[in-house]
Formats: C-alpha cells, sequence, structure tokens
C-alpha cells in the first residue's frame, strides 16, 4: 500500500518596517545639497539630477518586500545548501557611499528547507538600507536562524567599500571579508571546513 506524504508549505510576507518616504522633500533636500557643494543645477544634464539623485537613493535604501516559503524537509536532507556570491549592492551608514560585492550564503537543514531564490531575498531584505558590513553579515545570519532553526548556518560577505576606493586612503581593489558562523559550522571544524569549501573559500 502506499502512503501518500503531504508536505507542509509555511509562506510569510516579510519586509522591514520602514519611515515613509518623502521623495519631493529628498529632491528639494537633494538640490541644497549639491548647490552648497557648487554644483550648477542649471547646466545642461544637471536640472533633474536632484530627483535621480533621490530616486537612486530611495531604491538603495528601501528593501522589496517578499514572500518567504519553508518546506518540511521530508527527505531528512542533512548535508550544506549552499549560494554562492549573491550580488549584495548597499550603503555604508558611515559615508553613504555604496559597497559592492558578493554573499555567500549556507545553512544545515532541520526539519525546515528554505526555498533556494529565497536565500538571496534575505540578503537584499538586509543589504538595502544604511549599513555596516559586520552588521549586515550578522543580521543574515541570525534571521535564518530564527526562520529556518537549522543545525548550522554559515554566511560570509566579501565587498568593496567605495569609500575606501574613492576617498580617504583610496585603496583602490582592496576587498573586506566579514564571516558569522553559528551553530555546527561553528562549532564543528568538519562541518565549518566544508563550508568554505563549497563556497569557494579558504578556510583559513
Amino acid at each position: 500500500m502506499t502512503v501518500a506524504l503531504e508536505m507542509t508549505v509555511t509562506p510569510m510576507r516579510v519586509a522591514r518596517q520602514q519611515p515613509a518616504r518623502d521623495l519631493a522633500a529628498a529632491e528639494r533636500a537633494a538640490a541644497a545639497f549639491l548647490t552648497a557643494l557648487g554644483v550648477d543645477l542649471d547646466r545642461d544634464g544637471l536640472a533633474a539630477t536632484p530627483g535621480r539623485m533621490a530616486r537612486a537613493y530611495a531604491e538603495l535604501l528601501t528593501p522589496r518586500e517578499f514572500a518567504l516559503t519553508t518546506f518540511d524537509n521530508d527527505e531528512d536532507y542533512d548535508e550544506l545548501v549552499v549560494a554562492r556570491a549573491i550580488p549584495i549592492r548597499s550603503v555604508c551608514e558611515h559615508h553613504l557611499l555604496p559597497f559592492i560585492g558578493v554573499a555567500h550564503v549556507g545553512y544545515l537543514p532541520g526539519a525546515r528547507i528554505l526555498g533556494l531564490s529565497k536565500l538571496a531575498r534575505v540578503v537584499e531584505l538586509f543589504a538595502h538600507g544604511a549599513q555596516v558590513q559586520e552588521r549586515l553579515t550578522k543580521q543574515i545570519a541570525e534571521w535564518l536562524v530564527e526562520h529556518l532553526q537549522p543545525k548550522g548556518v554559515g554566511v560570509v560577505v566579501e565587498a568593496e567599500h567605495l569609500c575606501m576606493t574613492l576617498r580617504g586612503v583610496q585603496a583602490v581593489g582592496a576587498t573586506t571579508v566579514t564571516s558569522s558562523l553559528l551553530g555546527t559550522l561553528r562549532d564543528d571544524p568538519r562541518s565549518r571546513a566544508e563550508f568554505f569549501a563549497l563556497a569557494g573559500l579558504r578556510a583559513g
């Protein structure tokens, strides 16, 4: 006799609470900011710049909502799930200049597994906003632990910060690497090494 197993799918809308946006006020502020720095907004090509600037920062600072879907781990899958090189674009909260890079995210499943595209959505959820890379890395890992309750989580972020490459020290090509390892991936050297290998990174 064949027994049909019913999979439990758990959907949830995910969004970060954000203050209301006022793009008109942002455009006026951008115009005042550029004028104060000596930019001639009457010059050809610059008249619409404050509006473009306001919309660009609104996009960078506002994460999109998404539907999180988790599934029963019916197959009792007990090996790592790793998504490599998820693109990141965020804004450094110290200078409001972008930092750009990739995140490598993995987890060791427990009772639930996550739709693969949602790993990228979780990264975007925390990347959009005024951030520091260390906090971003930790937030992604802790969110996955809270919502999936996996046996372990690993997150590594590699990014180039324009506040380092365009100003100050002008360290062109410098990359900052941060990591957050939780559960088995923190406690078990073999699992940790496997995560770094699957992510295409050297364990140290």
